[in-house]
């Protein structure tokens, strides 16, 4: 069987799935339930000291977006950093350490930006005897007001000056946990690496303001007829959090940097596409706060049996596996050609392929007398809207025409191995399909 077993940046764990600093790591209770359902490792919430009082609001601190099942598909959080004493923190994180070794036990902080302050918190945190430091450059709301998290995450010289603190001043593995609220993620990611960082997490939460109460004309969660800015997290972000991933494990300038992949991850594959684009770990923490501390057994045993079935033995052998064929836009095979195929086997005839594409694509589709939807070839140009509206998974492909086939639309000549097309049975043309 694959191994899951997990070494980033020298922090071991028996798998690679670690709850993100958050409430769900708050306090020991929490944490020692986690470890018994089977979590790797753990990111204790942010622990603060010598700036202003934590004091969080006694009121709603999460509002929400919800599917059309009410699926959760995001949360906007205002909670702030961990209002529990310091010490009781530091004593609670030194008993999970202690009694579960083989876990990882990283812990985030977050203190004014200023140099003593970070030396003064860093041997209390060493003392526990925790794997390494998470430094929360972050958090968009709340403690940014204060000159903290993402105010410092979103300028690169403030990430370098701390980091270059912290790694002065602690033996353990320091990871610089990065802000999306930014216009290019390289920039601090670079800024982290420059400053001797062993690794960068990211994302953290997206400054948001998810609806308004249209009674009381004030943002959800609204605390006595107020609402503010929090941090949106859930399955939500997660094309936001590929994408930044992705870039740090391509940039030149940070390749080889240890990422650890946050955001939106609710299942085995969506930290497999994580780790696949470069992720030597991955955090989670909306899908725990969702479905509860158990959705791990579904993780580990989902990401374990994909692996097997791949012929993967660890999980170097996932990691970074699909950056490579990151790329720009610019060096893209324009004359590979696809067209869409319907399968009638599949097809209920609901009509909303012919609608969309008549309506706002590329008139590509036809539908008969009788509600036979066809696709006209000469029309599509495989923008694969078709395949994302159709409620039918399956009913609707894109399939790639051969090389050296010429694309009626266009006139180009198809190039490359695309030797499928012509003998797809669902291709009405095809020696298959007779």
């Amino acid at each position: 069987m694959a191994s899951l077993s997990c070494d980033f940046v020298g922090i071991k764990s028996p798998n690679p799935f670690w709850l993100a600093s958050a409430p769900p790591t708050d306090k020991e209770y929490n944490v020692r339930r986690a470890f018994e359902a089977g979590w790797g490792g753990v990111v204790w919430k942010t622990l603060g000291e010598h700036g202003p009082p934590i004091v969080n609001v006694n009121g709603p601190r999460y509002g929400a977006i919800w599917g059309a099942d009410r699926r959760l598909l995001g949360l906007n959080n205002i909670e702030l950093i961990t209002d529990r004493p310091l010490e009781v923190n530091l004593r609670e994180i030194k008993a999970v350490k202690r009694d579960y070794p083989d876990r990882a036990v990283v812990v985030s902080i977050m203190v004014p930006c200023e140099e003593a302050a970070w030396k003064a918190i860093l041997p209390h945190v060493e003392e526990t005897g925790a794997d390494g430091i998470e430094l929360n450059f972050g958090c968009p709301h709340g403690m940014s007001e204060r000159g903290m998290g993402s105010a410092v995450g979103q300028v690169p010289d403030y990430i370098e000056m701390v980091t270059r603190w912290c790694k002065q001043n602690t033996r353990m593995p320091v990871i610089v946990k990065l802000t999306p609220n930014i216009t290019d993620i390289r920039h601090p990611a670079r800024a982290a690496r420059k400053g001797g960082a062993d690794a960068v997490s990211l994302i953290n939460t997206i400054s948001s303001i998810t609806s308004v109460n249209l009674d009381t004309m004030s943002p959800e969660p609204s605390i006595d007829g107020k609402g503010s800015h929090g941090g949106y997290c859930g399955p939500a972000v997660k094309p936001i959090a590929l994408n930044m991933v992705a870039e740090i494990a391509r940039d030149p300038e940070t390749a080889g940097l240890p990422i650890s992949g946050i955001g939106g991850i609710t299942t085995w594959r969506d930290a497999a596409e994580f780790l696949a684009l470069g992720a030597g770990c991955v955090q989670v923490c909306t899908a725990a706060m969702t479905y509860g501390f158990r959705i791990i057994g579904e993780m580990t045993s989902g990401l374990s049996a994909w692996m097997d079935e791949k012929g993967y033995e660890s999980l170097d052998q996932v990691v970074g596996r699909a950056t490579p064929n990151v790329t720009d836009w610019q060096y893209l095979n324009l004359n590979y050609v696809a067209k869409a195929v319907i399968d009638q086997g599949s097809c209920i005839g609901c009509g909303r392929c012919y609608a969309v594409c008549e309506d706002t694509s590329h008139q590509a589709i036809a539908m008969s007398a009788d509600r036979v939807f066809s696709v006209i070839d000469e029309e599509c140009v495989a923008c694969n809207l078709c395949v994302n509206v159709c409620p039918v998974e399956g009913c609707i492909s894109m399939v790639a025409m051969t090389s050296g086939d010429t694309d009626a639309r266009t006139g180009r000549t198809v190039s490359g191995d695309y030797a499928n097309w012509t003998t797809h049975p669902n291709n009405p043309g095809s020696c298959a399909a007779e």
